[in-house]
This record gives C-alpha cells, structure tokens and sequence, in this order.
C-alpha cells in the first residue's frame, strides 16, 4: 500500500460551472476571468470541495425554475469554459 496522496482531480467544465451557478455572480455583472476563477474557488472551498452538492443545488433549481436554470447553466458552462481555459491545475503552473 502506497501513502502517497491521490493526484488532484481536476474537475470538468461541467463541474466548475455547477460551482458557478451556486455563487452569487450573474451574467448581468459581466465577471472578468480572475473573478469568475475566485468565486468558484472560494465557493468550493467553502464547501469542502464536495463537487455533488454544486450538482444537487443545480437538480433542485432545475425542477423548481427549469427555465432560469437552463438559461444560467448555459452562461455559466460558457463563462467557467473561458475562465479555465487550460484547466485550474495548468494556471497553478
């Protein structure tokens, strides 16, 4: 048995953009990559990096607000796809 850690997981852009839909940016503030990028990491780290609950919030407002929720998936898929381009684990260097 090895105790060497497991290599970081690098979540997909689904992922981070469940992240996102949990935080409070909106498209109408039109975030910039660097805020976009810090709003998903503080929001990750403030739940413990559990990457299934940012996917149950996004069920549950999915079947309360199936509209809305489509619309702010879309922007935020969109928005985490130019704020990680590359991945966070290549921005790490």
């Amino acid at each position: 048995m090895s105790d060497m850690a497991p290599a970081p997981h690098e979540p997909s852009d689904v992922e981070y953009a469940e992240v996102l839909f949990a935080t409070p940016l909106q498209e109408s503030d039109n975030p910039g990559t660097t805020q976009v990028r810090a709003a998903v990491l503080r929001c990750l780290a403030e739940h413990g990096g559990d990457l299934h609950r940012f996917a149950e919030r996004l069920a549950q407002e999915a079947g309360d607000h199936p509209v809305e929720a489509a619309r702010r998936m879309r922007w935020a898929l969109a928005t985490v796809r130019r704020a990680f381009a590359g991945g966070l684990l290549a921005l790490a260097g």
